[in-house]
């Protein structure tokens, strides 16, 4: 069995938010992705997407194919629009979820960051959607692409 590791909001053909990132196009931006994703992901690892594959494209969703392991996905925001968007995501990712919870370890996995009355249940909130406003609180786990150098984490590292 392989390792777990954890990644959000790629926004994968976003063209605003591949500018905000600092790339010169897109297609740059979700290069990178890959690649940073490639270098560490075996296939027989697994990678918890936590929301925000793309802006609500699902014409995006071919480039999880281009990514090694297991994916299973967290739905954000901007994953949510229409239920011919999961149909299309099915094709390329092995699980579709609102949130993931390990009551053993202690650790919730969400898009959103859960509101800290919910988090007196848990160790830990591993998210996204935030962005580089990441949460001062050791509990809240800050997952999105700029602030893990658009790399898939070790959830065994973020615990």
């Amino acid at each position: 069995m392989g390792n777990t590791f954890i990644i959000s909001d790629l926004h994968f053909g976003h063209r605003n938010m591949a500018f905000h990132r600092g790339f010169q196009s897109v297609e740059e931006h979700d290069q990178h992705i890959i690649d940073c994703w490639n270098n560490v992901v075996t296939k027989g690892d697994t990678v918890w997407i936590l929301g925000d594959i793309s802006m609500e494209k699902a014409t995006e969703y071919h480039k999880l194919g281009l990514l090694k392991g297991y994916k299973k996905v967290v739905l954000g925001n901007h994953d949510m629009c229409k239920p011919s968007h999961n149909v299309e995501m099915l094709k390329y990712v092995n699980a579709i979820c609102g949130a993931v919870t390990n009551k053993s370890k202690g650790y919730i996995l969400t898009h959103i960051p859960i509101h800290e009355f919910e988090l007196q249940r848990f160790k830990k909130n591993i998210h996204g959607h935030v962005h580089e406003n990441t949460i001062s609180d050791s509990k809240y786990v800050n997952v999105s692409c700029e602030v893990i150098n658009y790399t898939p984490q070790l959830l065994s590292d973020l615990l």
